[in-house]
């Protein structure tokens, strides 16, 4: 992760052998020279099964996010004749996303991909070859790991809920079909380099080595506000554009059917983001707590702010308005979960709401996009602010953690400042925003060509339900 070196080179293991090995070999005097000071200056790595039980946990808690909370979120928000078609597509794309995620996903993501490395990996972990109960990811501290399919599992949830974003922006008239044709088509092409890019670290230090084009820039990224957010949140607008509007949109009612059930997916959502920003650590000390309160304070701040501004603006304070505070909350302080202070989460809570109220108010209807869930104007514009303000709030001066200097586990040491970050936090949000936007449109495009993206309108006034599972949420 951002913060958290990920060797793709196990070779160590042999190293650490070597290590043990020394003293015997130099008795005998047999040792060479070159291998006996490689051995000195890579400590053995041993695993530590307080940071590996709290990974394998915050991968429980991040599958939570998405089943049943995710499905929950989403499906309150539809109408009652397509509550099942959402919740049945969360679902089957996080089983598909976790099937490609051990194929080709994670190799793609975190090996060392030769001339296209900036990019995207290499295959040479297809199918988790040499991937087994023996390989270790290191954690960010020197000498301690936790093993590598602790961190394939972990990463293999943040693929498995971030293209079940997207459905948010276009539920209730696409084909089930053309769902998972499009999530096989925009990991594989979107998602992974984009982990890639954010991400992957193969050198000795932050300056020095094979890295990802934006984590080249310098730029931070916690817990994926880049890869997550940004990402699903431009998918989604260009999804909402290219699908269409639903049928009867702005003639008909298409509230919510149940706050009810937002209401918990929300809830779920924010207990299940502890694990999505302080697992993120890697490791279980005193920065996965810093990502854990931050993860507290800010939802809670943007949820009080989303409610003062609808009050001002309706007249009222809606329970809908509160759940997307709370989620705006959760998008923004991802990217600066493990960098920033309490103070500046607050504060970064309190900016993130008012401007996505606008966008989910204003900008939508001025525009006319047929956003239905506000994919676009929740996790992709609170993903841009958090991405941006990460930058600012990272600031020692500011409370903030500062950034590593990998090569001396320095953390302030690895501040350059607040305008040589925050410049470097804008390539990396101009990166994604033209990777993720020209890139879907494409994949939606191929998608259309191949299976049709939208169903019949007869099947879109009866609702996906019936239309295209057989079955219905509700029984009277």
């Amino acid at each position: 992760m951002s913060f958290s070196k990920f060797s793709s080179n196990f070779g160590r293991a042999g190293v650490a052998a070597a290590a043990l090995l020394a003293p015997a070999i130099a008795f005998a005097q047999e040792a060479a020279p070159a291998v006996a000071e490689a051995a000195a200056a890579a400590p053995a790595m041993t695993v530590d099964k307080g940071d590996t039980t709290w990974m394998l946990v915050s991968s429980a808690l991040v599958l939570l996010m998405t089943v049943p909370g995710l499905a929950l979120f989403y499906g309150g928000l539809v109408r009652t004749k397509n509550m099942l078609s959402v919740a049945m597509q969360v679902l089957m794309i996080a089983a598909v996303a976790m099937l490609i995620w051990v194929a080709y996903g994670y190799s793609l993501a975190f090996t060392d991909g030769g001339s296209l490395n900036s990019f995207v990996g290499g295959f040479s972990k297809m199918f988790l070859a040499g991937v087994d109960v023996t390989t270790m990811a290191e954690s960010f501290s020197k000498g301690v790991a936790i093993p590598e399919l602790t961190f394939v599992i972990f990463q293999m949830t943040f693929a498995a809920i971030t293209p079940g974003l997207i459905i948010g922006a276009f539920a209730e008239r696409i084909k089930f079909s053309a769902v998972i044709l499009f999530t096989i088509l925009w990991l594989t092409f979107i998602y992974f380099p984009m982990a890639h890019m954010v991400w992957f670290w193969g050198g000795p230090s932050a300056y020095d080595g094979p890295t990802g084009l934006i984590f080249g820039f310098g730029a931070i990224d916690f817990a994926g506000g880049t890869v997550v957010h940004i990402n699903a949140g431009i998918a989604g607008l260009v999804g909402a554009i290219m699908v269409g509007k639903r049928t009867g949109f702005g003639k008909d009612m298409m509230a919510p059917h149940s706050m009810t059930l937002t209401m918990v997916g929300a809830a779920l959502l924010w207990v299940g983001w502890f694990g999505f920003n302080a697992g993120s650590n890697l490791e279980s000390n005193a920065y996965a707590a810093l990502a854990m309160i931050n993860t507290f304070v800010a939802t809670a701040a943007a949820i009080v702010s989303w409610s003062i501004v609808e009050t001002f603006a309706r007249g009222k304070a809606s329970m809908l308005g509160a759940a997307s505070g709370a989620v705006a909350g959760l998008v923004v302080i991802t990217p600066a979960a493990g960098f920033a202070g309490p103070m500046g989460a607050i504060i970064m809570g309190l900016v993130v709401s008012p401007i996505c109220y606008f966008f989910v108010s204003t900008v939508k209807n001025k525009f006319g996009y047929d956003d239905t869930a506000d994919v676009f104007g929740v996790h992709g514009i609170g993903g841009i602010i958090g991405a941006i303000l990460t930058g600012v709030f990272v600031n020692p001066a500011l409370g903030g953690a500062g950034i590593v200097d990998y090569s001396t586990a320095d953390f302030a040491a690895g501040y350059a400042g607040t305008a040589t970050q925050v410049w470097a936090q804008l390539k990396g949000v101009i990166v994604t925003v033209l990777w993720s936007g020209i890139g879907s449109a494409v994949l939606y495009k191929i998608v259309d060509v191949i299976v049709g993206l939208r169903v019949p309108v007869e099947a879109e006034r009866e609702g996906l339900d019936l239309a295209s599972h057989g079955e219905a949420a509700y029984h009277n």
